[in-house]
């Protein structure tokens, strides 16, 4: 049975060994000065802009038009860029940052990046159109036929158009994980068409060597980034810290844990709170890599996933055989023990995001830390290692069972919350569960004058 509120509240006997407030700072700072580093490469590609536009660049209403999309042009390539150097698992990035941020960003940058594509696209189209006065369907086969190297680029437009829809939430729950990732992959190659107009076409790059030179090495670098910490050493990696699978166990309804087992699990680095990117030599696996947090961390040369059945993948992870061939990437993630610098830790989780809550418990129980776990489930079959969970001396945890129309409240509202934790604001909170409601427990928890700062959110997805 889970421990009392009181005994929950109880002054530990063994103080929590709090994480240093610098970890914190320097993620902060960290965060700050890749955003820096953005906001500087933006204007260092406004500056070749300006420095290479010809003076009469506003003098009519056509130039003004075409001008501006010639820099929205380059202005989206830059953070074509960006967004694959984001997520192309660069050391620096990753340590600075954390890898769930890093994909946060990069989803962010997307709007951005299509916007910018459609404006470059149709104020080229307006411009030669006020000029030479014709429809724009005939101004844009005009434009095609006029530049060199636009057929791979149309390609690639409708490429990175394809990938931008994609990714819109609406799409995106149509869509199965394996779809949207090598759409996606699509990406490589819709970059590589579009550049080759940049440099044969672009007005900014053909009578201008510097520019050229800085763009060519621009491409080149993220191309390197790319093969090197995306490919060929995650591909090393890999080979040397194989696992195999040691057996998968039901955990509840939906719900299956898989250990596995390897002569280098130990050295992996892997905390409680991250994730991996493991890769199954299976039928119906080899397709895609996909992420999933551990729920017990390594020990003696074994660890454990606890996955919900959420799509084909997941699915068939129940079918995996004893002794099938792993390979895994990471570890990744910053949703980890030593973000808490606050004495009161509340963990929430919500469906299969019980396995890294779990594994968070345990790292802070052997910290000397007290947490709240809030376990929010449909059904009580669905309650997946609740007796580890109970059994953790120091851990008090509350199953919020059963859906809101049945119970005649919200328990992850502000008001519920409020009975749990009538201070909230001296608490810290760490969740994890679909993004819906790590949104909602958020909402609520800023309801209740929890400063954003101490709420941790790690989501179940990666797209």
């Amino acid at each position: 049975m889970a421990e009392t509120w009181a005994a929950a509240t109880a002054p530990s006997t063994t103080p929590a060994r709090r994480p240093r407030r610098g970890t914190a700072v320097r993620h902060r700072r960290s965060a700050r000065t890749v955003r820096v580093v953005l906001v500087a490469s933006v204007v260092a590609v406004l500056g070749m802009w300006w420095f290479s536009v010809p003076a009469n660049f506003a003098s009519t209403p056509a130039n003004a038009i075409t001008s501006i999309g010639e820099l929205s042009g380059m202005v989206g390539a830059l953070l074509v860029c960006y967004q694959v150097l984001l997520i192309a698992r660069i050391p620096w990035f990753e340590n600075a940052v954390g890898l769930d941020k890093l994909v946060s960003w990069h989803r962010s940058l997307g709007a951005s990046v299509i916007f910018l594509i459609v404006v470059h696209v149709v104020f080229i189209v307006l411009g030669t159109e006020v000029v030479d006065k014709t429809t724009p369907w005939d101004e844009f086969w005009n434009v095609y036929y006029s530049y060199p190297d636009m057929f791979p680029a149309l390609v690639g437009t409708v490429a990175f158009l394809a990938v931008g829809l994609s990714s819109a939430r609406l799409i995106r729950t149509k869509l199965s994980y394996e779809v949207w990732y090598w759409l996606h992959v699509t990406t490589y190659v819709a970059i590589f068409l579009t550049f080759l107009h940049q440099l044969s076409g672009g007005a900014h790059f053909v009578s201008n060597p510097l520019n050229r030179v800085l763009w060519i090495a621009l491409y080149l670098g993220t191309a390197s980034a790319v093969l090197t910490w995306r490919f060929i050493l995650p591909t090393m990696d890999a080979w040397q810290r194989r696992m195999r699978v040691a057996a998968v166990v039901p955990e509840g309804h939906g719900l299956n844990s898989v250990w596995l087992t390897g002569p280098h699990i130990d050295r992996l680095g892997v905390r409680a709170g991250n994730f991996l990117l493991f890769r199954f030599l299976a039928w119906g696996h080899l397709g895609t890599a996909h992420p999933y947090s551990v729920s017990a961390v390594p020990s003696d040369g074994r660890l454990r996933i606890t996955v919900g059945t959420l799509g084909d993948h997941s699915s068939r992870l129940a079918a995996l055989k004893p002794g099938t061939l792993v390979f895994a990437e990471g570890p990744f993630g910053h949703f980890t023990a030593d973000r808490a610098s606050r004495g009161k830790i509340l963990l929430v989780a919500g469906g299969a995001g019980i396995g890294p809550i779990r594994a968070l418990a345990e790292d802070l129980v052997a910290r000397g830390a007290r947490p709240v776990v809030l376990y929010r489930v449909s059904r009580p079959e669905q309650l997946a290692l609740l007796d580890e969970l109970t059994s953790m001396p120091g851990v008090t945890v509350y199953p919020l069972v059963g859906r809101r129309a049945e119970l005649g409240y919200d328990p992850l509202g502000p008001g519920y919350l409020a009975r749990i934790i009538p201070d909230a604001h001296n608490w810290e909170a760490f969740i994890c569960g679909p993004e819906g409601m790590a949104e909602h427990v958020e909402s609520s928890l800023k309801q209740l004058r929890m400063p954003k700062r101490f709420i941790h959110r790690e989501e179940l997805s990666m797209s």
